[in-house]
């Protein structure tokens, strides 16, 4: 997409402190970090949110889930949190799937 700015990223048309690249995703810093380690991992082909992949996609989102394990190995991070935000409402502002990678820190479920 050409507006995309994840698929920028992806292509090298935006700089980005890129942390993991292969063929499939690239890993970066997130520039607004909810945690001490915030690294977003997103696939190069753009695909929507999580709603939006297709069966053909399921050997790429389990790269991607592979790829987050390695990468917080490499950060030290024995604890983390893996999140997709899937819609506006569920808080996705960037319609690229990203998962957030994140660790250093404690985290705790709103009461609700």
């Amino acid at each position: 997409m050409s507006d995309c700015i994840f698929c920028k990223i992806a292509n090298g048309e935006i700089q980005a402190q890129i942390i993991y690249q292969d063929e499939d995703l690239v890993a970066f810093k997130d520039l607004n970090p909810q945690a001490p380690s915030h690294i977003l991992i997103i696939p190069v082909k753009h695909i929507e949110n999580l709603a939006g992949a297709q069966e053909q996609d399921a050997l790429l989102l389990g790269k991607i889930q592979l790829a987050a394990a390695k990468i917080a190995k490499e950060l030290g991070l024995k604890d983390f949190r893996l999140v997709a935000n899937n819609g506006k409402g569920a808080g996705q502002s960037v319609f690229h799937l990203h998962y957030h990678l994140m660790g250093g820190r404690r985290f705790l479920w709103p009461a609700g």
